[in-house]
């Protein structure tokens, strides 16, 4: 008897899937569809992402390795055209290769450069943070105070492992101004953070105690 309504249930159900599917048919047909045509978007898309990463990395070693004096020109063509893809990866080493060997002196198109890294490329956050401090670095000798608070305001204000660098940055700028109880102030805020950068803390301690001690 048991075995006689199992039996009965099963084929009910079989049945009510049979119909299920007769009725739906051309939605699981659309359905299975679109399923297929996204997978193969995203593997297509992840192919291309690749593929573009090799090329982009191609393109800068073999720049960086062809580099010389009677490549100059062509060089920086190819950094630009680096930057301008705005890749997370070889975009900032084209604009450190091109500072590093001062391949443009025009400052203020180093500057733009520099914002198309920070506001235009997808960094991740320290990364961001360290393009920060390299245009903060970069400018310190030729802007004034508030200038440079301004770049660098994202990381002192921040909890970014870039932030006793920021500080460190600012006490030295005004203590090369001869501010000497501005710079004891950004000194002193080096001291007092818990994740400071050892190095930059000893340094902190050092000038402190040599130059600030009064």
């Amino acid at each position: 008897m048991d075995e006689d309504i199992s039996i009965i249930n099963s084929n009910t159900r079989n049945e009510k899937i049979k119909n299920f599917y007769q009725k739906n048919k051309n939605l699981l047909i659309s359905l299975s569809i679109v399923l297929i045509v996204i997978l193969i978007i995203g593997y297509g898309y992840d192919r291309y992402k690749t593929n573009q990463k090799n090329e982009i990395s191609n393109q800068f070693n073999t720049t960086t390795l062809e580099y010389s004096e009677n490549t100059k020109d062509n060089t920086v063509n190819s950094l630009l055209e680096i930057i301008n893809k705005k890749d997370p990866t070889y975009s900032p080493l084209s604009l450190y290769f091109i500072i590093d060997n001062r391949l443009i002196s025009d400052r203020d198109k180093i500057n733009s450069l520099f914002d198309i890294l920070i506001k235009k490329t997808s960094l991740d956050l320290e990364m961001k943070n360290l393009v920060i401090l390299k245009k903060a670095l970069f400018n310190a000798d030729y802007i004034q105070e508030n200038d440079l608070l301004n770049i660098l305001n994202p990381l002192i204000n921040s909890k970014s492992v870039w932030k006793s660098h920021a500080l460190y940055l600012m006490a030295e700028y005004f203590y090369s101004k001869d501010q000497k109880q501005k710079s004891k102030e950004f000194f002193n805020q080096i001291i007092s953070l818990e994740n400071a950068n050892p190095n930059i803390k000893l340094q902190t301690e050092k000038r402190l105690n040599r130059d600030l001690s009064e």
